[in-house]
């Protein structure tokens, strides 16, 4: 493969004699298969921005406007693609400023290889300007991090990076590479990694653990699922639906899990979680079997552990060892890649229905139905909510669309009420809760999958922490679709204000600036919706517009995310409105 550019002609291929260290990093990402990379360059990481300038036609850079975005472009770009995704950076303030990501990237099991420049080796451990100890602050947040120092040891430390970021249980990689290996001069020679001895990804199927499973299940009376993210990083959908299917297992996905199956599949419950659905979160407590697939039982599905499924037994399929009893104690756990494990299952399995189970799932449906989603989803009341926002998105997009949050009370309206089809549908962060994931996650995810439509919801407050990214939006021509749903507040902070804490609302409220002016100063048109008879009009010019578009919706102030399990509380404890709370 070769391509000319400033009438350079520049190969691809495994081996030169005598390249710079810059240069080999890029023909690495290239053999790796990466074309899109997010990054911003400075001093120490000035060489490699070089050596990319001749493969302008093979190997897109999308600048950013802050580091921070880099991380959380790739991520979205990983998390829809299936690819790894990369940021390179520079050091120092560069470095520090992308980790937030990392650890966000490190909780949601994200494959993310991060570059970021150095010093030079001889100023190491002297203080030199912009030099930070990257490896030592990264490494409690990643699966491997390492410093680079000379140009020859640059081929395997990539090779290595890329595949400890993507086996296994995917996650970040750190490689902190020195100006004067950048520099330098190395024979290249490139080969993918393999295998690293002592790092083993795929723990070994026991037959054994699966018989045990498929006992469990064939003699169980109200057998439940919990769907995890395990299963969509696994690929492993098809084999859940003819797990779920062949025994009649009703199944409730985490809020990363979702989109692992459709929305009005014949298993599926809902959502799980402290603002999940009425019914998983009850029945969780009345089931006879718990059978966790691809999930870590996070504190935000399990409420108190003390009481979290006593009655039942538990079969937990995880592809990490460490993830077994870390939280909740299990009956038989099943160690590997869920898909393999859920394939072998099947054999063992017996055809089963559980038609009356599966229909106490659906009673709660109709409590929740009447005590929640009706005033959510087709309020009476003047002013918007955030559920019937995303309820009307959701039907013009026809329920295709990939789903992207910010974190806070409309990350949890867009996770109940967003209906999906597809799998790989919905990016968030999910266990760092971080703010301001949403704008730079909802470009990566656009350019991970430019054929698709990508809707974003955000707050106010978590718009304002990455809205400079607006910029690179603008510049990639990247055609996000971004809902911003206004209720002047930081919402999900002021939700626990009013129930938990006498409507004491200190440092919640926002002044808000003119997000539409600010936008279409970034070259992004968008307009204002704050009357229900305009929202559908409003929506269809949003999503017929070639390119991205801000639509800002001003929604009830004071509005609450319900059904809600209150922390520290048994799942259980679900209360679906204000006046069960006792404070």
């Amino acid at each position: 493969m070769e391509t000319k550019v400033q009438n350079t002609k520049v190969k691809t291929q495994t081996k030169f004699n005598q390249i710079t260290g810059s240069e080999a990093i890029i023909q690495c990402l290239m053999l790796e298969g990466v074309d899109t990379v997010f990054g911003y360059p400075g001093g120490t990481i000035m060489p490699v921005y070089d050596a990319m300038y001749d493969f302008q036609k093979q190997f897109k850079h999308i600048l950013v406007r802050h580091e921070q975005g880099a991380v959380h472009a790739a991520q979205g770009y990983a998390r829809v693609s299936g690819k790894t995704g990369v940021s390179i950076v520079t050091s120092g303030p560069g470095a520090t400023n992308t980790i937030t990501g990392i650890a966000d990237a490190m909780i949601d099991s994200t494959p993310m290889v991060v570059i970021s420049g150095q010093v030079a080796a001889p100023l190491l451990g002297t203080d030199a300007f912009q030099e930070t100890d990257v490896v030592g602050i990264s490494q409690p947040i990643t699966k491997w991090s390492c410093q680079v120092t000379k140009p020859e040891e640059i081929p395997v430390a990539i090779a290595k990076a890329f595949y400890i970021a993507s086996t296994g249980r995917p996650g970040p990689v750190v490689i902190d590479i020195t100006k004067n290996a950048q520099f330098g001069k190395l024979d290249f020679e490139y080969k993918k990694c393999r295998g690293i001895r002592s790092y083993i990804p795929y723990p070994k199927l026991k037959i054994d653990q699966v018989k045990e499973a498929a006992k469990l299940i064939n003699n169980a009376k109200k057998p439940y699922a919990l769907v995890g993210q395990g299963v969509i990083l696994g690929k492993a959908e098809t084999e859940l639906k003819k797990l779920l299917e062949k025994a009649g297992i009703p199944a409730a996905w985490t809020l990363l899990g979702l989109s692992a199956m459709p929305s009005d599949y014949k298993y599926n419950v809902g959502m799980l979680g402290m603002h999940g659905n009425y019914a998983p979160n009850i029945k969780t407590n009345e089931c006879d079997l718990l059978i966790s697939i691809g999930m870590r039982f996070d504190d935000r599905v399990t409420g108190n552990l003390k009481s979290y499924a006593t009655q039942a037994k538990i079969i937990h399929f995880d592809i990490d060892p460490s993830e077994i009893n870390k939280n909740v104690k299990v009956d038989v756990p099943v160690v590997a890649n869920v898909k393999e494990s859920l394939a072998a299952i099947l054999e063992f399995v017996e055809e089963n229905q559980h038609n009356e189970w599966l229909q106490e799932f659906r009673k709660c449906d109709e409590i929740e139905e009447e005590k929640v989603l009706n005033d959510e989803l087709y309020p009476t009341k003047e002013g918007m909510t955030m559920g019937e926002v995303v309820r009307r998105v959701s039907e013009f997009t026809n329920h295709e669309a990939i789903v992207v949050t910010d974190v806070g009370q409309h990350q949890m309206m867009a996770s109940r009420y967003f209906k999906f089809k597809k799998p790989k549908s919905f990016v968030s962060s999910g266990g760092l809760g971080t703010m301001g994931f949403g704008l730079p996650a909802a470009l990566g995810a656009k350019l991970g999958a430019p054929e698709r439509d990508v809707c974003l919801f955000v707050g106010d407050g978590g718009l304002q922490m990455t809205i400079q990214e607006l910029g690179t939006i603008f510049q990639s021509n990247a055609a996000v679709k971004i809902i911003v749903l206004n209720n002047n507040f930081l919402g999900m902070v002021r939700q626990w204000q009013e129930l938990f804490f006498n409507k004491r609302y200190s440092h919640t409220e926002l002044c808000n600036p003119d997000f539409i002016t600010i936008a279409k100063g970034f070259g992004v048109p968008g307009h204002v919706v704050d009357k229900r008879e305009n929202l559908d009009k409003s929506i269809s010019a949003m999503m017929e517009h070639n390119g991205p578009y801000l639509l800002e919706v001003k929604v009830e102030k004071e509005g609450n995310v319900f059904p809600m399990v209150p922390a520290g509380a048994s799942v259980s404890d679900v209360i679906l409105s204000k006046d069960q709370i006792k404070i």
